[in-house]
């Protein structure tokens, strides 16, 4: 059995450095493509694509706990509807609800012309000023230096694909839901501007998984690593 993280956007796997220690199990922290290292030949950073090459790390391992935040919670819901695990673990799942709207800047990046000027502006952006925005949303100034660094061109164009393979929004691709074959665990981190409680519930619901919430903020991987240990631990204990 092994432990799989999977990052999210603007991000690379560096965000899971502190909950990997607070958990002390074994884990693999997967970097998505064009996401802090080199896209493979012909990959366009597609939704599907993504989901495709996660099955393929997947299938490395015997049994999987899989952990998602972010858009790599998107792609765990995807692979918990389609792939083999033993358990999974995501935020925000408001994303995959039919009446999901996608957030402002999601927005700007699915637009062609703005979100090419958007990710330009945010690669002439200085990493401490990058640093300051992501603190607003939980990491610490270190931990936000940490994410900022890790921005460049190719996970710019990574950002723009991926998101404009997901419109209208995912559920219109993905949907309908239905009870995941391995128990599920949805994560709401209280302070997230972008996890919509009440929606989030009502995919828990549709996915048959169980619904925590946790006292952080959209970064809660950074932020609160020993309250997402305790959580996770727990979790997967009572898988049977």
């Amino acid at each position: 059995m092994v432990i799989v993280f999977l990052h999210g956007v603007p991000e690379t796997a560096a965000i899971w450095r502190k909950l990997r220690a607070a958990i002390g199990m074994e884990s693999v922290a997967l970097s998505l493509p064009g996401f802090g290292c080199a896209r493979p030949e012909g990959f366009e950073s597609a939704k599907d694509e993504y989901v495709a090459w996660v099955a393929d790390q997947l299938d490395r391992f015997d049994e999987v706990d899989l952990v998602g935040h972010d858009w790599g919670a998107g792609l765990t819901y995807r692979l918990a509807l389609t792939h083999r695990l033993r358990s999974w673990v995501a935020d925000v799942a408001n994303i995959l609800h039919p009446g999901y709207v996608w957030h402002p800047q999601a927005q700007v990046w699915q637009t062609p012309g703005k979100g090419e000027a958007g990710i330009e502006q945010m690669l002439a952006t200085p990493t401490e000023t990058l640093a300051e925005r992501y603190t607003s949303y939980g990491p610490s100034v270190e931990d936000a230096r940490e994410m900022a660094q890790g921005t460049d061109e190719t996970m710019g164009a990574s950002i723009l694909s991926l998101y404009r393979s997901a419109t209208p929004n995912l559920h219109s691709h993905w949907g309908p839901l239905a009870p995941t074959e391995a128990p599920g665990l949805v994560l709401h981190a209280i302070n997230d501007p972008f996890s919509e409680e009440g929606k989030a519930r009502e995919v828990a619901t549709a996915l048959g998984a169980r619904f925590q919430s946790i006292e952080a903020n959209h970064f809660w991987p950074y932020e609160a690593p020993d309250k997402a240990a305790e959580v996770l631990t727990q979790f997967w204990a009572s898988v049977k």
